[in-house]
Parts: structure tokens; C-alpha cells; sequence
């Protein structure tokens, strides 16, 4: 049997094509394409990139709304020797040009309406060529910036003659994933080959993922986890289900239309498909479902077990700069249904102290990753390259080079069996009355009430205190008086932790990735201070 081989992030497709072609690979809308369709169609635009000049190293930036595409894009470029850059679709102009910028990309994948409206940015920007993706493909619409503009010419699904990937080593860049940008600018996570390859491989291990899953993609491809989706589907022959997420219930429809059987989320998107109908048989098929980006409230994960009854809950966490980290094993849910479980295979997570030694049990300290999955650092950015991305030495092993961990800023405690519970990020806990409070806490006394939908707390400037605790929640249903909830949360928490501000709201910001977006809510206090 010949051994498969995995160098290249476009390995991932390449050997499923080979393996399986007529396997149901990529579907969006009503359209769904092979795996021998989607890697043809690839090497068609590998091949016209090279023919217009793309270096190894090259950095391509994909603006379009997820669809068939944008997931053969992203393969081309890296089959092309290039390093592909996803941009959330749903960013503004002002965010986009940052990221083309900062990128240095000199091809941009986007659609004529998207370039229409970048059109007087490119002069800032490095970007020499725009492929149009769409039916409307004008190649006028970029004259005016000096873009050479070419329309999407590859025939989804057509037949094209053999190309041969450009030859890479699996720690070259393969991908640049930017950040939200909650305390400033987005910034460039720097993916290696071997770290999304590795992810993929890991997740889908402990996922038991197979060529019989149906996974359905609904967080963004510029986000690590929405990537994940693809990368995990791909590795082992899985059928991706593409989708643009705009209203909960549509969920369940994709879901019965495809027979999904694999569904990961962040928890304020949870929230919203709990709220909605599933049908039965739909709710029955699915194998799994995962939850990432956040912890997921406690109330939550029972309502979404009961609907669910027949799937394994995954509650994972992960960093963008280490891609995945770790997962709860659906045995241990009953058990210790906070915590964020142990190190995905192939990874160690330690919880360390600033000075690099390891905290004992129960104790807080950093949580550090360490792996293949360790991203290379930051694009462009030497100094916080250098600040997050440390060396770290294992006890027994000081013959070794040294080895560059990645250090969180997330704060953790691990219990006596080793699994780990999140406290929250070094950053964002709030120092009030001499205490130190994890938001996270607060939060989850908070839905504990059973009065709140959503719920974020944050801390804010006082001068007695130090910070003052500021509780910005969404109600369960219609509308909720303050007052209640400070009693309630008074029942429940030190007379230190309740907030001394609570704010009402129907619904509560999000970023790009479905996360609650803590930068706006922190700066929408401080404008009603």
C-alpha cells in the first residue's frame, strides 16, 4: 500500500482526490463538486497564478463570501508555492485595506462588487492583479487603481490537464489569519503547512471524523475554527457543506437538506440555534457537535444535549496562534462540564508561572502550547513576535535547541488529573477592591440565573475601586429589570463580584467571527459614562 504523504497545505486535497475523486467534496447552495473536481480546478488557478508571475512566498488575499471559490482558492495559492490570506467578507473597507497592506498581497481574490468599493485603497496597497469572481466580471472595474483585472475563467468541475504543485517544505507560511483586533488593528497569525496539517489530522482524530461526516461550515474561513471545518472535512474525505450564516433557522434546514452529521459553533451562535425548531430526524443525525471561541454557558450545554440527545458534545478551546489546543472528552461533560479539557493529540499544554516553572494543581498560571501546532508568529511583526512566542525548556531536556512555545495570555488552573479550567485572559480580569475576578465568573452566575440570554462583564476605570464591575446583558425573554438581577447574582457570588453597573440590552455586538465583540461594548461604557 503506498504511504500518504501530506507536505503542502493543498496535500490535504490533493491525496483525497487521488484516493477517492467522485467522493461529494464541497457543497454550496444547490451546487456540489468531487474531490477530483474541486483539485482540478485548483491546479487551473495554481497554474494561472504562476502564470502571472507569483513567487513562492507570495501573499494572495481571498475577499469573498464563502463559497466553492473561496475553498478552491485558498488550495491554489498554496499549490502555486503561495501563502494564502482569508478575509472575512462581512469587514469594512478601512479593515480590509489594513490587511491587504500589512499583507503585502499582490493578488487579490474578490468579486466586482468588492472591488468596486476597495477600488480607492489599492493605490495604498501592494495588490497587482484582482481575479473577479461572479457574473458580472468587468475587467474596466479596476483600471482606474492600474490593477490588472482578470474574471474567475475556470469551469467548476472541468476536466484540466496534470500541474505540478510548486515544491515546499511543511515550515514555509502557508496562510495568514488575522485577528479580530480587540485591543487595536487586526493582526497577522502566520500559519506553517505543517500547522494546518497537523490540526487537521488532530481534530479529526479525536472527533472520529470519517468519510461518511457531512460537516456543515458556518464560521468564517478567516477564523481558525471556521478554517478547521474545511481542513478537518478534507483530511479524511468528509462532504463540507458551505454556508453564510445570516439567519439561525436556516441552520436546520442545511442541515436536513445535506444530513449533516458534524456542527461546531462559538456560544453566542449556540444561543441562537437553541432558540430555533429542529426537526427531529435532523437533531437525531447529528453525530457531534462542538463548541469553541468562548465557554459555553452551563444552561446552554444541557438545552443543546437535550435537543441533541443522540450527539457527543466537544467543548474545545483554542488560540489562532497555536490554531487548535484542547478538547473535553464527551465522557468527562457530566464530570467537569466547565472545564476545557486536556492537550488535542499531538500537543502539550502546560500551565506555567512567569518565571517558566510549572504551577502545581490548583494553582493559576498561563496556559503555553507547545507542538507542531505552534504557529511561526506574527506577519511583519518582530517585538510581539518575540513578546508571545517564547523558548521553553522541558526538565531532562537541556541538551535540546531551543524550542519556541506559544504563551497564551489566557489564564488557566488545571485540577489533579490534569484537566484544565479556563479563568480568564491576563488582559481582561478585572482588578477591583483588591481582588483579582475572572469575567467569566460573573458570566456564568449570570446565566445561572436563568434571566440572561447573553451576558459580558468588564471592568472599568473607578478611582476608589480601581475597577468597577459593568455587566452588559441580553434578556432571556422580554424585558428584565436590573434590580433583579443583582439579586440575583447576589445570591450567588461574593459581595465583591456583583457588578456595580448593569446594562440592559436587546442584543448584544458581535465580531466578524460570532464572538462577543468586548472591545465595542467596552468603549460603547464608556461613552454612556
Amino acid at each position: 500500500m503506498r504511504t500518504v504523504i501530506r507536505i503542502g497545505f493543498h496535500d490535504l486535497l490533493r491525496t483525497t482526490a487521488a484516493a477517492t475523486p467522485s467522493a461529494p467534496a464541497l457543497s454550496y447552495k444547490q451546487e456540489t463538486l468531487h474531490y477530483g473536481e474541486v483539485w482540478n480546478a485548483a491546479q487551473a488557478i495554481a497554474r494561472d497564478l504562476q502564470d502571472a508571475g507569483l513567487r513562492r512566498g507570495d501573499r494572495v488575499a481571498i475577499y469573498l463570501e464563502k463559497r466553492l471559490e473561496t475553498v478552491i482558492a485558498m488550495f491554489a495559492v498554496s499549490a502555486a508555492g503561495g501563502v494564502f490570506v482569508p478575509v472575512n467578507h462581512v469587514l469594512k473597507v478601512a479593515q480590509v485595506e489594513h490587511i491587504l497592506a500589512d499583507s503585502g498581497a499582490r493578488v487579490l481574490f474578490t468579486s466586482p462588487e468588492r472591488l468596486s468599493l476597495l477600488a480607492p485603497a489599492m493605490a495604498r496597497c501592494a495588490v497587482e492583479r484582482a481575479v473577479l469572481v461572479g457574473r458580472h466580471s468587468d475587467a474596466a472595474i479596476g483600471a482606474d487603481a492600474g490593477l490588472d483585472v482578470r474574471p474567475w475563467k475556470v469551469g467548476l468541475g472541468q476536466q484540466t490537464e496534470a500541474f505540478g504543485a510548486v515544491p515546499v517544505i511543511d515550515n514555509d507560511p502557508a496562510a495568514i489569519l488575522y485577528t479580530s483586533g480587540s485591543t487595536g488593528r487586526p493582526k497577522g497569525v502566520v500559519l506553517s503547512h505543517r500547522n494546518l496539517i497537523v490540526g487537521a489530522e488532530s481534530v479529526s482524530s479525536y472527533l472520529g471524523n470519517t468519510a461518511d461526516d457531512v460537516i456543515l461550515s458556518v464560521l468564517p474561513l478567516s477564523f481558525d475554527a471556521g478554517l478547521s471545518q474545511i481542513t478537518t472535512a478534507f483530511a479524511v474525505g468528509a462532504h463540507c457543506v458551505l454556508m453564510n450564516f445570516l439567519l439561525p433557522a436556516e441552520v436546520p434546514k442545511l442541515c436536513e437538506q445535506y444530513g449533516v452529521t458534524g456542527l461546531t459553533c462559538v456560544p453566542p451562535l449556540w444561543v441562537q440555534l437553541a432558540d430555533v425548531a429542529w426537526p427531529a430526524q435532523t437533531a437525531a443525525r447529528l453525530r457531534y457537535f462542538a463548541n469553541t471561541g468562548g465557554r459555553m454557558p452551563r444552561p446552554l450545554l444541557e438545552r443543546l444535549r437535550a435537543e441533541f440527545s443522540c450527539a457527543s458534545p466537544y467543548l474545545m478551546y483554542g488560540l489562532t496562534e497555536a490554531f487548535r489546543s484542547t478538547f473535553l472528552d464527551p465522557a468527562q461533560v457530566d464530570i467537569r462540564p466547565d472545564s476545557i479539557g486536556k492537550a488535542i493529540p499531538n500537543a502539550e499544554v502546560l500551565v506555567l508561572r512567569p518565571d517558566g516553572t510549572q504551577c502545581e494543581p490548583g494553582e493559576e498560571g498561563e496556559l503555553v502550547h507547545r507542538g507542531p501546532l505552534v504557529a511561526l508568529g506574527y506577519w511583519n511583526d518582530p517585538a510581539r513576535t518575540a513578546e508571545r512566542y517564547r523558548p521553553i525548556m522541558r526538565p531532562g531536556q537541556e541538551w535540546r535547541a531551543h524550542e519556541l512555545a506559544v504563551w497564551s495570555g489566557d489564564t488557566v488552573v488545571a485540577d489533579s488529573e490534569g484537566y484544565l479550567y479556563f479563568v480568564g485572559r491576563a488582559d481582561e480580569m478585572i482588578k477591583t477592591s483588591g481582588y483579582r475576578v475572572s469575567p467569566t465568573e460573573i458570566e456564568e452566575a449570570a446565566y445561572a440565573s436563568g434571566l440572561v440570554r447573553d451576558a459580558v462583564a468588564l471592568g472599568i476605570p473607578d478611582d476608589t475601586l480601581g475597577q468597577r464591575i459593568a455587566l452588559v446583558v441580553a434578556p432571556v425573554a422580554g424585558a428584565l429589570d436590573p434590580d433583579d438581577l443583582v439579586a440575583a447574582l447576589r445570591r450567588r457570588v461574593p459581595l465583591y463580584m456583583v457588578p456595580g453597573r448593569v446594562d440592559v440590552r436587546a442584543d448584544l455586538p458581535r465580531s466578524p467571527n460570532g464572538k462577543f465583540d468586548r472591545a465595542l461594548i467596552r468603549l460603547e461604557l464608556g461613552e454612556r459614562t
